[in-house]
């Protein structure tokens, strides 16, 4: 009876894990804690899973993508009450989208048991910008751009070469500074690795309704950050912004 009810989750395994902080940034390695307590039956995990996750925008309404997923280990007994806590390391990939605007990125971790309800734990994480990415946001800041909003959007045939299903666009207007009155907006997209970020910018700029009805004030340019120098970052932005402006 007890293996019944553990199947529809009376009773059940559970899976915790602890992370030494929720603040991340792409592109290191967190040490964590799983924290396995058995249940009122012996059960037979298939394997321990962690999803990297996050949520995007599509054109019917919203769908969880896996930024990364790995097992930790496979073909685990878990007896009655039993307690058990494990180490592991987890990657943020360099692909992960920060936690600005509406984006959410979390852990979940996974007791894949056959014939019962799988005991999930998701744990919220606060992405902080790369050094290089935090460059851009000072470099757009001090050309006086303000932020508008981040998300996540399908990106169906990975125009920016992420190999991810979406995409992470970060908005900005000009409220003041050389681009106030000559350009609507600016949308950044961010390509980053170990050595370098590339990113990808479309220039709207302020134009009449036949020039927007036709998409003529748009443009896109791109360019390459190797160092996260703000003062670097923002002479090269504006050379950029200053071709369509």
């Amino acid at each position: 009876m007890k293996k019944v009810l553990a199947s529809v989750g009376i009773g059940n395994a559970s899976v915790d894990t602890v992370l030494p902080s929720a603040t991340v940034t792409p592109g290191e390695t967190i040490d964590a804690e799983v924290h396995v307590s058995g249940g009122s039956a012996e059960q037979e995990v298939g394997a321990i899973r962690f999803e990297l996750e996050t949520q995007y925008a599509t054109e019917e309404g919203y769908d969880d993508a896996d930024i990364d997923r790995f097992t930790l280990t496979d073909d685990l007994t878990i007896p009655p009450d039993h307690e058990e806590t494990r180490s592991v390391s987890i990657d943020v990939p360099y692909g992960t989208p920060v936690t600005l605007g509406n984006v959410d990125v979390w852990v979940e971790t996974e007791l894949d048991i056959d014939w019962a309800v799988d005991p999930e734990d998701k744990d919220y994480l606060d992405v902080t910008p790369t050094p290089r990415l935090q460059a851009v946001f000072d470099a757009m800041e001090d050309l006086g751009f303000s932020f508008r909003s981040a998300e996540c959007e399908a990106d169906p045939y990975d125009r920016y070469g992420s190999g991810n299903r979406f995409v992470q666009e970060f908005e900005f207007r000009p409220q003041s500074g050389p681009f106030r009155g000559e350009l609507d907006e600016v949308e950044l997209v961010a390509r980053e690795n170990a050595d370098e970020l590339t990113l990808f910018v479309e220039i709207d700029r302020r134009g009449g309704l036949l020039s927007e009805m036709a998409e003529t004030d748009e443009s896109k340019t791109s360019l390459t950050v190797r160092d996260p120098d703000p003062a670097t970052v923002r002479d090269d932005l504006e050379r950029a912004l200053n071709q369509y402006a």
